[in-house]
């Protein structure tokens, strides 16, 4: 069974293999230096509250910024708010900071025009997906968006090529990005809490989504161009 369709997939395969062995190594040297600090909660909470709102605009801003510069999972980031800040408080601070980066990212497409989302994406990226936010409306980009693992931070950027209203599109993110956000975020509460088993649970299910989405880009975005037309709104 051929494995990988292409050899440009291959080589994204590799690098997302290398990408997550890293973090995981990275991640193993911080437990191993600061275990006994991290995983007191209650402690790390408090630690956090002597920076008053800084806190929580960090984690606005680092969101927002993933969107923009992408060089992390913005669900890393969720499930890092969910575990310091809640569940409730960790998807405000994770979602604001999304829609925040995102309409960045849609505004400077929007001011700056075709050349400069050029610079910033792949081209593979725009062969692929400028044609498909061109011509889907509304319910179609939310159908894409709702799946974690397709290339949702490039929409963002190819959105603002078209004649939609910034409007428009940050409400079709914020409903379409907030499932897996409410997924991860309480999956880092549920780390908080001592929950291990639920926690792996959700975190697996939405690692689980996002490989299927990711390897399986191309044929969501034809089956959403495909659909789209035949709605009746």
């Amino acid at each position: 069974m051929k494995l990988f369709a292409s050899a440009s997939d291959r080589r994204r395969g590799i690098l997302a293999v290398v990408a997550v062995a890293l973090a995981f190594v990275a991640l193993y040297l911080l437990v191993h230096e600061y275990v006994g600090f991290i995983t007191d909660v209650e402690a790390l909470r408090a630690w956090l509250r002597q920076f008053g709102v800084l806190a929580p605009l960090v984690f606005i801003a680092l969101q927002a910024l993933q969107v923009v510069v992408a060089p992390i999972p913005g669900q890393v980031v969720a499930l890092v708010a969910g575990y310091l800040f809640g569940p409730v408080a960790g998807t405000v601070y994770s979602l604001t900071g999304v829609l925040i980066g995102s309409a960045v990212a849609f505004s400077l497409a929007k001011r700056y025009g075709r050349s400069f989302v050029e610079d910033v994406l792949h081209e593979d990226v725009i062969a692929r997906f400028d044609g498909f936010v061109e011509t889907v409306g509304v319910p179609g980009l939310f159908a894409f968006v709702i799946i974690p693992g397709l290339p949702d931070d490039a929409v963002c950027f190819l959105s603002g090529l078209t004649k939609w209203s910034l409007p428009t599109f940050i409400a079709v993110i914020s409903v379409g990005r907030l499932p897996a956000y409410v997924f991860t975020v309480y999956a880092g509460g549920e780390l908080a809490s001592g929950q291990f088993r639920s926690a792996i649970a959700l975190i697996a299910l939405v690692v689980v989504a996002s490989v299927v989405g990711y390897y399986k880009q191309e044929a969501v975005r034809d089956f959403v161009a495909g659909v789209e037309p035949r709605l009746p709104f």
